[in-house]
């Protein structure tokens, strides 16, 4: 695909997914959900690990009002189930760590594409806000699903009904990211956090996020079951050997990944 609002890079396994639309806040529309949607799904095969950011000074403002020449003629129920559901998906169910570097504001839809990734660091100037109430709307692209699970049902509904600012030091404290940090030490922080995570087992990682995320819905006795099959087929990797071989060693383990 040629890209026309967003940039891809892969280096070292570390896959760079740059929204590329500066002068406008890096804000969404069609084109840039079907490339989001596409580079994820071929990053996926060739990255160990892939970093979603902004380009300028938003991470991303959500929907791009001017996208369509009248918004209140939009049929927003087709345009989130087949435009935004499979990007996020693809977000979402990559068998890679994904992490979203917030490099500024994360508003609306923009702010839910950033809770899709495994992992959200945030620079501290940074803030959340699902705007949706004050148009009318609810939230959406995720949101009524991600904000309760990350940082409570207290904090998620009054997150969607006031419609607050909500800055990167308090998403921080509230469970709804990872991390804030520095302005100054952001990009080379993620940068950091990322090169670990492509160095490191991805075969773990992939089972890791598989339990983490169906203990929503499992009882314990199953969860058990889950950890110990999980567990058996991570156990017959040569990371696992390789992990074992570097600690009896005293040296960093050099892991081979899927």
């Amino acid at each position: 695909m040629d890209y026309q609002t967003i940039t891809v890079e892969i280096t070292d396994g570390l896959g760079i997914l740059t929204l590329n639309r500066p002068d406008k806040m890096n804000a969404l529309t069609t084109q840039m959900r079907a490339e989001i949607d596409y580079a994820m799904r071929n990053l996926a095969k060739q990255a160990r690990v892939i970093v979603l950011t902004g380009a300028g000074r938003a991470f991303c403002t959500g929907q791009d009002l001017g996208d369509r020449s009248d918004p209140t003629q939009v049929d927003l129920e087709r345009t989130l189930r087949d435009e935004y559901a499979p990007m996020l998906e693809a977000i979402y169910d990559c068998p890679v760590p994904t992490i979203a570097a917030v490099n500024g504001p994360a508003a609306g839809a923009g702010a839910n594409l950033a809770l899709s990734a495994d992992v959200v660091i945030a620079t501290e100037s940074a803030y959340f806000l699902q705007a949706f109430t004050r148009i009318g709307l609810i939230p959406d692209a995720g949101g009524t699903w991600f904000m309760p699970r990350q940082m409570g049902l207290a904090k998620a509904m009054g997150a969607a009904l006031f419609a607050d600012k909500i800055s990167a030091r308090q998403a921080d404290s509230w469970g709804l990211i990872w991390e804030a940090v520095g302005d100054e030490a952001f990009d080379a922080h993620w940068r950091k956090r990322a090169a670990h995570l492509a160095a490191g087992p991805t075969m773990a990682y992939a089972a890791v996020k598989t339990a983490i995320r169906n203990s929503f819905d499992n009882p314990l006795a199953e969860q058990l079951n889950s950890e110990a099959h999980l567990q058996g087929k991570c156990g017959k990797s040569r990371d696992f050997r390789e992990g074992v071989l570097a600690f009896m060693e005293k040296r960093p383990a050099k892991f081979e990944g899927r």
